[in-house]
């Protein structure tokens, strides 16, 4: 199918100021996307799709009326400009044929700008496309855990079946017996940008937390085990409506109001209205845990944990985020330098 015939081929494609072909940078029309914002180079001619983060209203230029956009894959972000002229109903009407979660498809220029790489598109030599749903493959703009989920769900059941208080097992059981609490879970980001940021990441990271966990218990056997290891498991229950998966990773309106640790101890809370007789004491242990588990003010804690089953749960979490980033940034530098530096852990030596 030709550009063109693509363009007219759906109500929801526009194409404005129909130029000759001979205009039009080429477009793979294929339904994979075969390049990645982490390979661009300024100078690059880009042809490809972006999911749609945000968008900004039109602004006036020197030469005429001009959007932004915010686009992304699973590699990361990049902010694409198109430049239109001075015929504003036309660029509002280019501006107005998509929203936020679409996919685009482009063709421009890769650019710096202030020492970002951004993407221009002009409507001489550009196209600016909204694709149909059946046009592109989501695998391409949300990552997806490398680690076979199925496989991680199932070590993860094994701690829970581990889990032998009766109360503590009711409580886990009422989550993971509940089908849609499970499928959520299972492909749940642990977080947008820093940690495990992909689907499957939050039982990922889950997973890694109860290790560590229970391999705290067996070098200080004083910490309660049972307890412990709900703590680990339960503790980042939130973030399945913390965030939002569409055509990228965002967080909803629920988790910027609230967050992960108030909406986490409140489905905790709730379910434990449920068991009969649970004890008190156990459930403001359960509940510190959450609230307690990223142990300061500041990141997000309105508690410190104050026994040593929470702090066990608190170090466990936070060394996997960090361990994370650091294995995350090393892997993904690209200097010949010995060291970068990295606004939330510092430096990171490389060699």
């Amino acid at each position: 199918m030709s550009l063109a015939q693509k363009a007219g081929s759906t109500a929801e494609h526009l194409l404005v100021y129909a130029q000759p072909l001979k205009y039009f940078c080429p477009i793979n029309c294929s339904m994979d996307k075969t390049n990645f914002i982490k390979d661009f180079k300024a100078g690059d001619e880009i042809h490809s799709k972006f999911a749609v983060k945000f968008k900004k209203p039109l602004r006036e230029y020197a030469k005429g009326y001009r959007f932004d956009v915010r686009g992304s894959d699973m590699t990361g972000e990049i902010t694409i400009t198109y430049w239109g002229d001075r015929n504003r109903d036309a660029v509002q009407k280019l501006y107005d044929s998509f929203n936020t979660n679409d996919v685009v498809e482009i063709s421009g220029v890769a650019g710096e700008y202030h020492d970002q790489l951004q993407i221009s598109v002009n409507r001489e030599q550009h196209v600016f496309l909204k694709c149909s749903r059946a046009e592109y493959n989501i695998e391409d703009f949300v990552p997806r855990t490398e680690n076979d989920i199925d496989q991680m769900f199932a070590q993860l059941m094994q701690y829970v079946g581990s889990v032998n208080e009766p109360y503590m097992k009711a409580l886990l059981d009422s989550f993971f017996e509940d089908e849609g609490f499970v499928a959520a879970f299972k492909s749940a980001p642990a977080s947008m940008h820093i940690h495990s940021n992909y689907i499957g990441g939050l039982l990922e990271h889950t997973l890694a937390v109860v290790k560590t966990v229970d391999a705290l218990c067996a070098i200080h056997p004083k910490i309660e085990r049972n307890l412990a290891l709900s703590g680990a498991i339960l503790h980042d229950i939130g973030k399945i409506r913390e965030f939002s998966v569409t055509t990228y990773i965002d967080v909803s309106e629920e988790g910027m109001l609230r967050g992960h640790v108030i909406i986490g101890e409140e489905m905790v809370l709730e379910r434990i209205k449920r068991i009969e007789g649970f004890p008190e004491i156990l459930k403001l242990k359960i509940a510190h845990m959450i609230l307690s588990h990223h142990k300061e003010l500041e990141w997000g804690a309105p508690k410190k944990p104050q026994f040593a089953e929470a702090v066990a749960v608190h170090y466990a979490d936070d060394a996997d985020a960090k361990l994370f980033q650091f294995i995350n940034l090393k892997e993904n530098a690209q200097t010949e330098d010995p060291w970068i530096w990295d606004k939330r852990v510092g430096h990171v030596f490389l060699k």
